[in-house]
């Protein structure tokens, strides 16, 4: 065990994870820290229910990892040691409700081929047109730092690229409404209902700022990457990084906990875990909750008052919920085009999730919640047995200690005990069964993952919120996790990555590879500084 390493990593989610495997392919020694007993963070698959059924626990689909920087850089290799993907090139996702079905093929000229009005099918084709032309800003934003020189130089590059007046209509858009957004470019009911529940996916409402930025972003992710799943769950994405790790040799220490950051002359030297004190040559990196990381690595006495003020700004979104389902066959929808789509949401668009959002905020149960309904066995059927199928439910409005229950039907007072996470379960199982007659007879064994149980999972998913807090204007972008910390938390060679700061949640390991590649650039610039120095004799 090593006492002395160029950077040690708090934490071995994804963004954890792609940090130590990027700084240890430039030749740094890693030590990398977590608390469980396994790597991965939200990203995992078991046999939950029945043997033979692989459900991936929390998060599964793709896209935005595959679609990133993150995978650019570490995506071949990962490959060569064993990771494989599963997607279609035909429906990707769909969204069903009492107004009818709406589907997305990968295809955009396919998607639009369903729309019912003419003006609907230009607009759509014209909202893609349209993010590929703002592109390098929007996608620069996401994939930057953001301090003020990463501001000035996107700020340029959108006068440049857009002019003012496009530079303007851009910042209208990224602080509009998914609904307003919507509303604006749409006659008919069908671009709301696919892809505004996608905007929870992303720790929003279809009230929230942002959302005109986002809706655009995930809509044009999906056409153009799909929704890979890995095959054999997603366990094997985990094992191929366990491999990586190894073969670069970076030492992985499971079921211990980070103590302490210790902090000399204003810069983080050291990591006190496991009883034992680990050396920090170049950088510490903290996937870890905002107030893990000021209130209690670093405490009172070694933290900025920036820092201190981000734990204290810092508020959770709503809790979320797992269901996994173990079926003797697969799913038949009454509209038998949902049969092989991989992921469907039973939403009517911004009506429906903005009114369940609305009654999770106010501490209640749901009446009629968003469902993020996932049948991956349609892409990778070595997940259940011959026939048979699993379906991966996510619920994404809901309370983490209820008040009571929107329907007035389920009794809260004991909290999320069984009896009301049974209850609940079967409310989202006749949610879905409306479009689904047949499911409820399909149905072999099922496990719930409550907000609780997701909190007790990973400590980084504060009052039951898997995406690291509110997505909200204030909580995000150049607020995010705090105004003025950011990944620089204040500390020299402290670094702050994961869902808790910029660009925030979703599997794409964005905050990861940002720090990773600044701090190899930081790293070449000096060296490069030093050579130079030396060829002058200085």
């Amino acid at each position: 065990m090593r006492d002395e390493a160029d950077a040690v990593v708090i934490g071995a989610g994804i963004n954890g994870l792609v940090a130590a495997a990027e700084l240890a392919g430039a030749g740094w020694t890693l030590v990398l820290l977590e608390t469980r007993d396994r790597l991965g963070g939200f990203i995992d698959s078991e046999q939950l229910t029945i043997p033979g059924h692989v459900h991936d626990t929390f998060s599964s689909w793709h896209p935005l990892f595959v679609g990133g920087g993150a995978y650019a850089e570490l995506g071949a290799a990962l490959h060569e040691r064993g990771l494989e993907y599963a997607n279609t090139d035909g429906a990707v996702t769909a969204s069903i409700s009492e107004r009818g079905v709406v589907f997305a093929n990968r295809a955009p000229e396919a998607t639009v081929a369903r729309l019912a009005h003419s003006a609907d099918q230009a607009a759509y084709l014209a909202m893609l047109d349209e993010l590929d032309r703002r592109a390098g800003v929007v996608f620069g934003v996401l994939g930057s730092e953001l301090r003020a020189r990463d501001v000035a130089r996107l700020g340029a590059s959108a006068l440049r690229g857009l002019g003012v007046s496009g530079a303007m209509e851009l910042a209208r858009v990224a602080v509009q409404s998914g609904r307003g957004f919507v509303r604006e470019r749409f006659t008919g009911w069908e671009a709301d209902q696919l892809w505004t529940p996608w905007l929870l996916h992303a720790g929003l409402g279809p009230d929230h700022a942002c959302g005109g930025l986002m809706l655009p972003v995930m809509a044009a992710t999906v056409h153009r990457v799909g929704l890979p799943v890995v095959k054999g769950g997603a366990r094997q994405f985990i094992a191929a990084f366990e491999r990586l790790l190894a073969d670069r040799g970076v030492e992985v220490r499971l079921g211990v906990v980070a103590e302490r950051i210790e902090v000399a002359g204003g810069r983080a030297v050291a990591v006190h875990a496991g009883g034992r004190r680990i050396a920090a040559r170049k950088a510490v990196l903290a996937s870890t909750s905002t107030g893990d990381l000021y209130d209690r690595l670093l405490g009172r006495g070694a933290a900025t008052e920036k820092g201190r003020r981000a734990a204290r700004l810092h508020r959770p979104g709503r809790a979320a919920m797992q269901i996994h389902l173990a079926l003797d066959e697969r799913l038949w929808w009454s509209d038998a085009g949902l049969d092989p789509v991989p992921l469907v949401h039973v939403s009517n668009g911004a009506d429906s999730t903005g009114i369940a959002c609305a009654q999770a905020e106010a501490g209640l149960l749901p009446a009629a919640p968003t469902v993020v309904v996932g049948q991956q066995t349609v892409l990778d059927p070595s997940r259940a047995p011959e026939g048979a199928g699993t379906l991966w439910i996510q619920l994404q409005e809901l309370p983490f200690v209820p008040r009571g229950d929107a329907a007035g039907e389920i009794d809260v007072a004991d909290g999320w005990s069984e009896e009301v996470v049974a209850a609940y379960v079967d409310r989202v199982i006749d949610r879905i069964a409306q479009f689904a007659p047949g499911l409820r007879d399909s149905i072999r064994g099922s496990v719930a993952l409550p907000p609780p149980a997701l909190l007790a999972a990973n400590p980084n998913a504060v009052a039951g919120d898997p995406y690291g807090g509110a997505a909200e204007l204030d909580q995000s972008v150049l607020w995010r996790p705090g105004t003025g910390t950011g990944h620089r938390t204040g500390v020299g060679g402290l670094w702050h990555i994961g869902a808790f700061t910029h660009p925030g949640a979703g599997l794409g390991g964005g905050s990861g590879h940002i720090v990773a590649q600044r701090l190899l650039s930081t790293g070449s610039v000096r060296a490069r500084i030093c050579r130079l120095r030396e060829g002058l004799g200085q």
